[in-house]
């Protein structure tokens, strides 16, 4: 399966702040494992750190580790 994004209108708001994206370092995220939904675009690394944390999406994504 092959997924094509198209580059975003220039007032793409981020997903977590709502800024226009292209005022900062725009990061494009898609999630393949559900289909290839729809991208969620943010205005910079720390929107999307930030989102990823407040989401909770890595718990239970790692492998199992055992000091």
């Amino acid at each position: 399966m092959s997924t094509t994004i198209e580059t975003p209108d220039r007032s793409q708001p981020c997903a977590y702040c709502d800024a226009e994206i292209f005022d900062h370092d725009p990061i494009c995220v898609r999630d393949c494992t559900a289909e290839c939904g729809s991208p969620l675009y943010f205005c910079n690394a720390a929107c999307l750190a930030t989102y990823i944390d407040e989401e909770g999406l890595t718990t239970g994504d790692a492998c199992e580790w055992s000091p």
